[in-house]
C-alpha cells in the first residue's frame, strides 16, 4: 500500500502539472483578452481608456507576454505564494477571496443534499432489489425514471411559483428581501434556512432518483452469486446475509465514485444557483467565462481538477478498506 500510495502521488503531481497547463491553453485561446473586453464595454458607456492606462494593465498581469511567461507567472503565484490573482471583473479583487466567500454556502448545499440522497437512496435501493417486481419496487422504478427525466431548473421554477403562491415567499435568493443586508441574527439564520430547503430538494431529486436506480441493479447482480446460496444454505439469518455479503459487495461500485464527489461539493448546481439567484461558487465561475476572466476561471478549473484528483485517491483507498479483494491486489501489484 505504502509503494501504491508512493506511485500514486507522483502521477498526481504529474496529472496536475499537465492540467494546469491544458487550462491555462484553454482560457487563452479565444481572439483577445479581458483588457480588451475592457475597453469595449468602456466605449459602450462612452468613456476612453487611455494607452497609459491599458499598457500598466497588460503590463501588470503580463498579457502581452509569450504564453509561457504568463502561464509561469500564474502557476508560480500559485504554488509559491498562494496567489490565484485578481478578478478583472470584480474590480481587480483577488481571485482567492471571491472563491471562499462563496464556498461555505456550496459546501453546505451539497453536503446535505449528499447526506439526504444517501440516507433515501440506499435503504430504498436495497428495498427494491430484495423486492424485486414487487409493487414498492414498481414505485420506486417509476420514481426512479421519473426523476432523472424531468430537468432539475424545471421543477426549481415550479417550485419557486409554488412558494410564492401559497407560502408567500420570496422567489429565489437566499434571504427575504428584509433580511438581505441585515446584520445576522436568528431571524436572518431561520429565512436562510427556509429558503435553503427548496435547492436541496431540487438537487436531491434527481441524484436520488439516480441512487435507487444504481444500488438496485449493483444488488441484483450479487443475490443470486453461488456465494450468497451457499450462505443462505449454511442456515444464516436473511438480513444478516444480505448486509455482510451482497450489499457490502454491491456498495464497491458505489465506494469507486464518492471521491468524484469532491469538486462537486464546491462548485455545487449551476444551473439550479442562477435560476434560484443563489450565492454560490457556479454562477461565479460562469460569469469568469462570459467576462473571459483568465485568473478567475483557471483558478476554478485548477482547484475543481485538483479536487478530482485527490478525491480518486481516496476513493481508492476508501474502495481497499471497504473490498478485501481490492486490498490484496494493491499489495499483490
Amino acid at each position: 500500500m505504502l509503494s501504491f500510495l508512493v506511485r500514486r502521488t507522483g502521477w498526481m503531481v504529474v496529472t496536475l502539472w499537465a492540467i494546469s497547463l491544458a487550462t491555462f491553453f484553454i482560457i487563452s485561446l479565444p481572439p483577445g483578452d479581458y483588457v480588451d473586453t475592457l475597453q469595449a464595454n468602456a466605449e459602450e458607456r462612452g468613456e476612453f481608456m487611455g494607452p497609459a492606462e491599458v499598457a500598466e494593465l497588460r503590463s501588470r498581469y503580463g498579457l502581452g507576454q509569450p504564453f509561457l511567461a504568463q502561464y509561469w507567472k500564474w502557476i508560480s503565484n500559485i504554488v509559491l505564494h498562494g496567489d490565484f490573482g485578481q478578478a478583472f471583473a470584480w474590480n481587480m479583487r483577488p481571485v482567492s477571496d471571491l472563491i471562499w466567500d462563496r464556498v461555505a454556502l456550496s459546501f453546505f448545499l451539497s453536503l446535505a443534499t449528499l447526506l439526504i440522497i444517501w440516507a433515501i437512496s440506499w435503504p430504498i435501493g436495497i428495498y427494491s432489489a430484495v423486492r424485486q417486481y414487487s409493487a414498492g419496487d414498481y414505485v420506486a422504478t417509476l420514481f426512479g425514471f421519473v426523476g432523472m427525466a424531468v430537468p432539475e431548473f424545471m421543477l426549481a421554477l415550479v417550485l419557486m411559483w409554488v412558494g410564492m403562491r401559497y407560502f408567500g415567499q420570496s422567489p429565489g435568493g437566499l434571504f427575504s428581501p428584509e433580511y438581505q443586508d441585515a446584520a445576522w441574527n436568528l431571524g436572518k439564520l431561520l429565512d436562510g434556512a427556509s429558503h435553503l430547503w427548496m435547492p436541496i430538494l431540487i438537487i436531491a431529486v434527481s441524484g436520488t432518483a439516480g441512487g435507487i436506480r444504481i444500488i438496485r441493479a449493483n444488488l441484483l447482480d450479487e443475490l443470486y452469486k453461488p456465494y450468497v446460496v451457499a450462505a443462505r444454505a449454511k442456515g444464516l439469518p436473511e438480513w444478516k446475509l444480505l448486509l455482510k455479503y451482497p450489499v457490502r459487495t454491491s456498495m464497491s461500485p458505489f465506494i469507486s465514485t464518492v471521491g468524484w464527489l469532491l469538486p462537486g461539493l464546491i462548485s455545487g448546481e449551476t444551473i439550479i444557483s442562477i435560476v434560484m439567484n443563489l450565492p454560490t461558487t457556479g454562477p461565479l465561475m460562469l460569469g469568469g467565462v462570459l467576462n473571459q476572466d483568465m485568473y478567475l476561471v483557471g483558478s476554478f478549473i485548477l482547484i475543481l481538477s485538483t479536487l478530482t484528483v485527490v478525491g480518486t485517491l481516496l476513493s481508492d483507498l476508501a474502495l481497499a478498506w471497504w473490498d478485501p479483494r481490492i486490498r490484496h491486489s494493491y499489495e499483490g501489484g
